[in-house]
């Protein structure tokens, strides 16, 4: 059982285990020494986002990185994507993201790419776990001239603001376009804004002043209400909302209507489709899109696929089967002909390119599918319990499940990341499922009380 990661990288409070500079320097060594010898490469890229605990993180990973004899390349604040695409440009041997994503300020993590852009598969790193907790790497020390240095890529903004420009066609300009954009003070303040005014459309920004301890905080992707009621005060065309750490998008049409993941999806995958562009005519999706996603796909005369919860998974599906579009209904959109991760700027470029051509507002795009009502709870435990562990849950979800047939579904997992039960619900009757919702949250509560 991993010790140290999560479903996305590893992830705490921040100076408390294991998000501390000790293990952060451990986790610097462990990267460092697989690099070298898988690869023989010597350079690690490492970008963070805006929190005040990156400066602390950053230097430990990379002293434990340089304590091993490989370079490493810093960054700065840039988004999780752009983070990985510099490590593919600049031909680094891995890439480094320190953010804890949608999560508050307190909290910190630690995200890895390989040179290939892509996040490190489960057995990667449990080789990573191995080599921190089985002090393996205790005698291996270079000295003198051996040990890496560090250095600065001042332009690594500029390379990718550039990159992304380049990903929407060169016949289109967002001249006639008002976007209300929200950096969520995180990652993408300096990019996003950049990357929109650039190709022409009026941009009123929001959560674009970081100052360490304001990250997501009543804004971005989490909290899209801040920029649905500015486009509806503006006038706007459309409001777009990052997360911290850009790599997820929540969007709201004219109207100030929120549009999530499910609805671009399946936007994007239709405009795929329609140019022939959808490998095997698949959208790859997670267990929490909507049902009506899956029908209008194949009213499309596509289909969808799920994988468990985490844009990781996603992408790894993708790559097996030979996909090139997939995501998950909280935002994380990946376009393979485009980057290796989700990227929240680059899904708004795209999205932005599909109103040009149809001429047609989002409101009207977004009529694509139905959706079914979903109930979501979220229980805070105490500790880590596998929900199956619970006593007389089983036995409620299944009689829960039987309840609503081919009506509906129940999804429950336990969180990655923290001791937290989700229990999601959907179906035809919204007050059928809510009190499916409430009772199993119960049962967790009176077990957690017990």
């Amino acid at each position: 059982m991993k010790k140290l990661f999560g479903t996305d990288g590893i992830r705490g409070v921040a100076n408390i285990y294991p998000m501390t500079s000790e293990i952060a320097m451990q986790i610097g060594r462990a990267i460092a020494f697989i690099v070298k010898n898988q690869v023989k490469g010597n350079t690690i890229v490492i970008g963070k986002d805006t929190r005040l605990s990156g400066y602390m993180i950053e230097n430990a990973l990379a002293a434990g990185i340089c304590s091993m004899g490989v370079n490493v390349q810093l960054v700065g604040p840039l988004p999780t994507p752009g983070i990985a695409f510099i490590t593919t440009s600049m031909r680094a041997d891995a890439g480094v993201v320190i953010s804890a994503s949608h999560n508050p300020f307190q909290d910190n993590g630690i995200k890895i790419f390989s040179a290939d852009g892509y996040k490190l598969p489960d057995e990667q790193e449990a080789d990573i776990e191995d080599l921190i907790f089985s002090q393996k790497m205790a005698a291996l020390r270079p000295v003198a001239d051996e040990v890496g240095k560090a250095s600065r890529i001042e332009d690594a903004a500029g390379r990718y603001i550039v990159y992304l420009k380049n990903t929407f066609p060169r016949k289109y300009v967002l001249d006639d376009f008002h976007i209300v954009l929200d950096c969520a003070h995180g990652a993408t303040y300096k990019v996003a804004p950049h990357v929109f005014t650039e190709l022409g459309a009026k941009v009123t920004a929001l959560g674009v002043d970081p100052d360490g301890k304001n990250i997501n905080h009543e804004s971005g992707a989490l909290h899209p209400e801040m920029m649905a009621a500015k486009v509806k005060q503006l006038g706007a065309d459309i409001g777009l909302a990052l997360d911290g750490d850009g790599d997820r998008l929540i969007v709201c049409d004219e109207r100030g209507e929120i549009v999530d993941g499910d609805h671009i999806m399946a936007i994007c995958a239709k405009e795929l489709m329609q140019q022939r562009k959808l490998k095997k005519k698949t959208l790859v999706a997670t267990v929490m899109s909507n049902m009506g996603l899956e029908q209008a796909m194949t009213g499309m005369g596509g289909q969808m696929i799920r994988t468990q919860v985490g844009d990781r998974y996603v992408v790894e599906a993708m790559r097996a089967k030979g996909y090139n579009f997939g995501g998950e209904q909280s935002g994380h959109l990946v376009f393979l002909d485009h980057n290796t991760t989700g990227d929240g700027t680059l899904a708004g470029l795209q999205l932005l390119a599909i109103m040009i051509k149809k001429n047609k507002p989002l409101s009207e795009l977004a009529t694509i599918m139905s959706t079914y009502p979903q109930v979501l709870e979220n229980v805070r435990m105490a500790a880590r319990i596998p929900p199956e562990h619970i006593p007389g849950f089983p036995e409620a979800l299944q009689q829960a499940e039987k309840q609503l047939g081919n009506r509906g579904r129940i999804l429950v997992r336990a969180s990655g990341t923290e001791p937290v039960i989700r229990v999601m619900t959907e179906g035809e009757d919204l007050e059928e499922i809510r009190n499916i919702a409430l009772d199993l949250c119960d049962l967790v509560r009176r077990a957690d009380r017990a």
